[in-house]
């Protein structure tokens, strides 16, 4: 069976003075990269951010199964089952309404002896090479990431604000907490959380994946190189992992948010987001 093994990683946190909501983990047959949604309201779990507990929880879990030879869909729904237990016993008070609840993006490589799945929700995105053959994209975030965009930009402009003076802000929170309250449903689309119906939407696909195929892994906030900055497209990105190394494409993404660092330029809530990519080689 082909075994995952890690090359590089980087994992930024957005700013300096925050936790990093990002989490990451791999094993001989498998890998994942988590982006916990940034918070709406206060804080019901210990610790600094709910986000970052759900997005490190799920890492730990979902590897925990995946090390078990835990079916793809069932290691997923069995993290859900672990998340959704212990955020029930160890919250301060239950939520009023579903924005509360924590919630995370996923991107999951499972190799198995009849292949390998990609499993995701939200934004998070693989980009694969096979060898001699071009990079695949697997997962939405390009797609999403110009919606949110553009979502972005409306909204600070009806209100008169630059974008990233932060999602915070009271003209903004109420819109997002619209959209937070609809999260794992038909309309919000679906994330990964405490709610184990979930796991049965997310997104799906078996890959080809042979020796030598090369995986990157990524959160939306590394991914912006491509989606939102237009530094790199994914070919160009994945050469550049590669010959250069991850925490140098990480220095240069923090270098086009300064420049821009009200996202009037490049539309988008904070300057900088939490950016995390894990580059993987199949053997």
């Amino acid at each position: 069976m082909i075994r995952f093994e890690p090359i590089d990683h980087v994992s930024l946190p957005g700013r300096l003075d925050k936790p990093n909501e990002d989490a990451f983990a791999f094993a001989a047959n498998a890998a994942v990269v988590l982006d916990g949604a940034t918070g709406l309201g206060d804080n019901l779990m210990p610790g600094e951010s709910d986000a970052a507990w759900l997005a490190q929880f799920g890492a730990r879990r979902l590897m925990a199964y995946v090390e078990e030879n835990q079916a793809p869909r069932a290691t997923v729904r069995r993290a859900m089952e672990d998340a959704a237990k212990s955020f029930t016993a160890l919250r301060r008070r239950p939520t009023r309404e579903p924005y509360e609840v924590p919630f995370a993006s996923m991107m999951m490589l499972v190799n198995r002896e009849d292949g390998c799945d990609a499993l995701w929700f939200g934004d998070c995105a693989a980009l694969v090479k096979p060898p001699g053959q071009p990079v695949s994209v697997i997962g939405d975030t390009l797609a999403k990431r110009e919606l949110e965009s553009a979502r972005v930009a409306n909204l600070a402009a009806r209100h008169g604000l630059a974008p990233a003076t932060g999602h915070d802000r009271p003209e903004f929170l109420q819109a997002l907490r619209r959209a937070r309250n609809l999260v794992n449903s038909e309309k919000g689309g679906w994330l990964f959380g405490p709610d184990p119906a979930a796991a049965d939407h997310g997104g799906h696909r078996r890959l080809d994946v042979r020796k030598e195929t090369l995986v990157l892994l990524a959160t939306d906030g590394f991914l912006a190189l491509v989606s939102d900055y237009r530094r790199y497209n994914a070919e160009e990105l994945f050469a550049t992992a590669c010959s250069s190394g991850l925490e140098n494409l990480g220095r240069e993404l923090r270098g086009i948010e300064a420049v821009d660092a009200d996202g009037k330029r490049y539309p988008r809530f904070k300057t900088s987001d939490d950016a995390t990519a894990v580059l993987l080689s199949a053997a």
